[in-house]
């Protein structure tokens, strides 16, 4: 298997960032590539560049996906698409947990739902999923909720490998740290704050990083899965450790 087996692919979050880098990266493997995200203008713009199939969909609109996946026999699916919030459990709004699952986890789990079936009856296909250093990793000032449903992608990739043996159908996770990217903008609602404080003292990843890394899983030989790749900048860690002082009275 390879991209020399492999004919169409659908790119979630395909308007921006790290969805549009991969749509330009399997287009140039030859691959019809159905690029889905809600901004009908940037696919428009991106089909015009790539060639790409442009479906402006809403991923939590489960009518639309279960149309989508009708559209053609999909080969290779990357399950992109992902929000974030600020803050944590402690004042979340009932509104940004619907819609984090919503997006990041149900959207996913229909998605390879209604593909993956087709890819195992014909013994032929590849699941990536992009997860998140926040589904293996608990720090500070990350959403909480954003942690749990790339912890739930994490899940789900794992469980698929055994939903999927004794098929030729394989499944790669692969998990970033800090990509630059508009998600960060997006946070703040200001692109250029976040480019300030998130980027410019720092060699982030670009999207087309993770672009390479999931054409490295997808283009690899048949007796080949990649099931995890953790992609970090070079100068970024994970893990830590920190321990709070003991609270005292205060001085009289």
């Amino acid at each position: 298997m390879g991209f020399s087996d492999y004919r169409t692919a659908l790119v979630t979050g395909a308007s921006s960032g790290i969805g549009a880098a991969t749509v330009r990266r399997l287009s140039a493997e030859g691959l019809q590539v159905y690029a889905v995200a809600r901004d009908a203008a940037r696919l428009s713009a991106l089909s015009a560049e790539t060639g790409c199939h442009a479906c402006a969909v809403d991923i939590s609109d489960l009518d639309a996906l279960a149309a989508l996946a009708k559209s053609a026999e999909f080969d290779v699916l990357v399950n992109n698409a992902g929000q974030s919030r600020r803050g944590n459990i402690l004042d979340t709004t009932p509104e940004d947990v619907d819609a984090l699952i919503d997006v990041n986890l149900r959207a996913v789990l229909h998605l390879t739902r209604l593909i993956v079936p087709g890819m195992a009856r014909r013994d032929l296909g590849h699941v990536v999923n992009i997860s998140s250093i926040a589904g293996h990793y608990a720090f500070g000032g990350g959403n909480t909720v954003y942690h749990a449903t790339k912890a739930g992608i994490h899940s789900l990739s794992q469980q698929l490998r055994v939903d999927l043996y004794g098929t030729r159908v394989r499944v790669t996770e692969i998990s970033p740290a800090r990509v630059e990217t508009e998600v960060f903008g997006r946070l703040l609602g200001d692109l250029a704050e976040a480019k300030r404080r998130f980027f410019d003292d720092y060699d982030s990843l670009q999207p087309e990083d993770i672009a390479n890394s999931i054409a490295f899983a997808v283009g690899s030989p048949a007796r080949m899965n990649v099931a995890f790749l953790e992609v970090l900048p070079t100068q970024q860690v994970v893990g830590g450790l920190n321990f709070a002082q003991k609270s005292r009275p205060p001085a009289e």
